[in-house]
């Protein structure tokens, strides 16, 4: 941590992120509220209307929050339906060179509800599996209209906080086709086109086969006559053969548009299995800082619009520096503990100075692969540039409590802002019991209706994190797919849960989720943890959205608790902070913390 050169580009990117804010928050008020009018209008808006003209869609119709939800509930579920059955029969559409073949039921369903919840979770590697048809058609559509879709909930939520005796909270359409129309698309058009001056591929070429300077052997399982692989005696063990390799098979397809909105949608999926350490996907420093800037961007800016819409402008600048706060924090814990290395591997030779660089791209080392894993495990990204499972015990600590958080250190697009009010409504509420009133939040009193939706939200994705990783960790086909044992393989379980419910997607890259032998557990276990952490708390969210937008205004008064200030941002963070600690510190316990005690004995996993 003795370099200056990494803290120039940590005060760097701290400095660029709350250089967009503001401007990128104006835009957002502008295209989801006050309709006002923007520099696009002249290209967007008659595409925007003849859109509505051919959905039958009438923009001045508002929704309550019933009919609200039941709009998203159906858009996703023709959207999970349309991306299962492209990826099922993919081998008979078109823009497939290498005659990919579809896939497999369970791992369709998984990557279906993976892709449609925002998680991008990937139990494959997509240089060898998706078709440029599954990448572009199932795949990328899906990373707008998941990350638009949350931009809706946001924007419906802080409409509910915002009126006043209100029985409607926006229309779940006009929300999704102007965040994608007037956000999304237009900075994904121009992030592309930079990526691909960096070097990122965007071709409908065929795989490049290249010849190796010198061939190889590498061991990869033996195979019955059936294609099935062979066990020794014992029935577990795979057996291996040698076999000699003499070229190397060089991705290439339509990259750099994926890229793009894989992190500006906070989405994470993946081109190629490396992900953003592949040189691809990621050939520069400066692509690299941009990527990790474009995930915290719209979040960030989403901070702003809340204190613009709800009058208040301290209040969204408050909740901006609590989510800093936690931010900086993080990433200072994962780089000391990337930097301090692993004393074991000290005592073999290894210079502590060069720090843990097992899994890390030499590009970027260990301090852009901590800040990198930092941010996407604060956003609901996923992507990853160096590889979670290699880090230190408590370089994995941060990436995993960073989820357990409900991921609202910024959190994902919409996501991270409505997953953050959720415990600044629960905040206010514990203030208001401290000096014995009745908690209010900007001027609408918070009751028990209120707090039992917003403990609905925080039950329903620590028992499904827990109770899953509980569940994995007992049974046969959970235990199946570790690379690790001990703590560290619980870890991994532990890992997978709160990457699925968290809408995450990144993960330790030991687990196997989708085993050779065809096991479908990991897959259909997860794609439920994903649909469940995604809707079964959206659902509640609508509803207080709905219930605050149909309350009367207080006026403020000396007892009244300020939402802005010191004061504030500290409560806010200690809430935050106590109900991950309180929930998963048990958890915790058994896997990063336990494995960092043994590391310092002397013992690895």
């Amino acid at each position: 941590m003795n370099n200056p050169n990494s803290w120039f580009q940590f005060a760097l990117y701290i400095g660029a992120l709350l250089l967009i804010t503001k401007p990128l928050g104006l835009h957002l008020v502008q295209v989801l509220d006050t309709r006002g009018k923007t520099w696009l209008d002249p290209v967007i808006r008659p595409i925007e209307r003849l859109t509505y003209r051919l959905c039958g869609i009438d923009p001045q119709r508002e929704q309550g929050w019933m009919g609200y939800t039941f709009a998203l509930l159906a858009f996703s579920f023709v959207g999970l339906l349309f991306t299962y059955f492209i990826l099922r029969y993919q081998d008979h559409l078109p823009l497939n060179p290498q005659a990919l073949p579809g896939l497999t039921p369970h791992l369709a369903f998984n990557t279906a509800a993976s892709f449609t919840t925002n998680t991008n979770w990937q139990s494959y590697s997509g240089e060898t599996t998706m078709s440029y048809f599954s990448q572009m058609v199932a795949l990328t559509i899906h990373n707008f209209t998941s990350a638009a879709a949350g931009l809706a909930i946001a924007a419906a939520l802080v409409r509910g906080i915002a009126r006043q005796t209100a029985q409607t909270i926006g229309n779940f359409w006009v929300d999704v086709i102007r965040s994608t129309y007037y956000v999304l698309v237009p900075i994904c058009v121009v992030f592309a086109l930079f990526l691909v001056s960096q070097g990122i591929i965007q071709n409908f070429k065929p795989y490049t086969v290249a010849k190796t300077y010198d061939a190889y052997t590498i061991q990869v399982p033996k195979l019955d006559a059936a294609g099935q692989p062979v066990r020794a005696a014992d029935g577990k063990t795979p057996v291996t053969v040698d076999q000699s390799v003499d070229t190397q098979t060089i991705v290439q397809g339509p990259m750099a548009s994926q890229v793009a909105i894989k992190m500006l949608g906070t989405n994470g999926g993946g081109y190629v299995n490396a992900n953003a350490a592949h040189p691809f996907e990621n050939p520069t420093p400066l692509s690299n800082f941009l990527q990790m800037l474009s995930i915290f961007a719209i979040p960030s800016a989403l901070t702003y619009y809340l204190g613009r819409m709800v009058k208040n402008q301290r209040h969204g600048w408050a909740v901006w520096g609590a989510m800093t706060a936690m931010f900086v924090a993080g990433a200072l814990i994962a780089w000391k503990a990337e930097s301090a290395g692993n004393p074991i591997h000290q005592q073999l030779g290894v210079a502590a100075a060069d720090g843990n660089m097992e899994g890390k791209e030499v590009r970027f080392g260990v301090f852009n692969s901590a800040l990198f894993a930092t941010i996407t495990t604060d956003a609901s990204c996923g992507a990853v540039n160096a590889m979670h499972d290699s880090f230190t015990p408590l370089g994995g600590l941060v990436t995993l409590f960073n989820m357990e958080t409900g991921e609202v250190i910024f959190g994902g697009v919409g996501a991270g802002l409505y997953g953050m009010l959720i415990f600044v409504i629960l905040a206010v509420f514990i203030a208001g019991l401290m000096v014995g009133r009745t908690p209010e939040y900007l001027g609408k009193k918070i009751q028990a209706y209120d707090i039992k939706l917003v403990m609905l939200v925080l039950i329903v994705l620590s028992a499904t994190i827990l109770g899953g990783t509980a569940w994995a960790s007992i049974s046969t086909w959970g235990q199946a797919g570790l690379n690790n044992a001990g703590p560290h393989g619980f870890s991994e379980i532990l890992y997978a849960f709160s990457s699925a419910v968290g809408n995450n997607g990144s993960a330790f890259a030991g687990i196997t989720a989708n085993p050779a032998d065809g096991n479908p557990h990991w897959n259909v276990t997860l794609a439920f943890a994903m649909l469940i952490g995604r809707f079964l708390t959206i659902v509640p969210i609508l509803a207080l959205a709905g219930n605050l937008a149909s309350k009367k205004l207080v006026p403020a008064s000396a007892g009244t608790f300020k939402v802005e200030g010191l004061t504030f941002i500290v409560l806010l963070i200690g809430t935050v902070v106590l109900v991950g600690a309180l929930t998963f510190l048990p958890g915790l316990a058994m896997g990063p913390i336990v494995e960092h005690f043994l590391m310092r004995a002397g013992t690895l996993f």
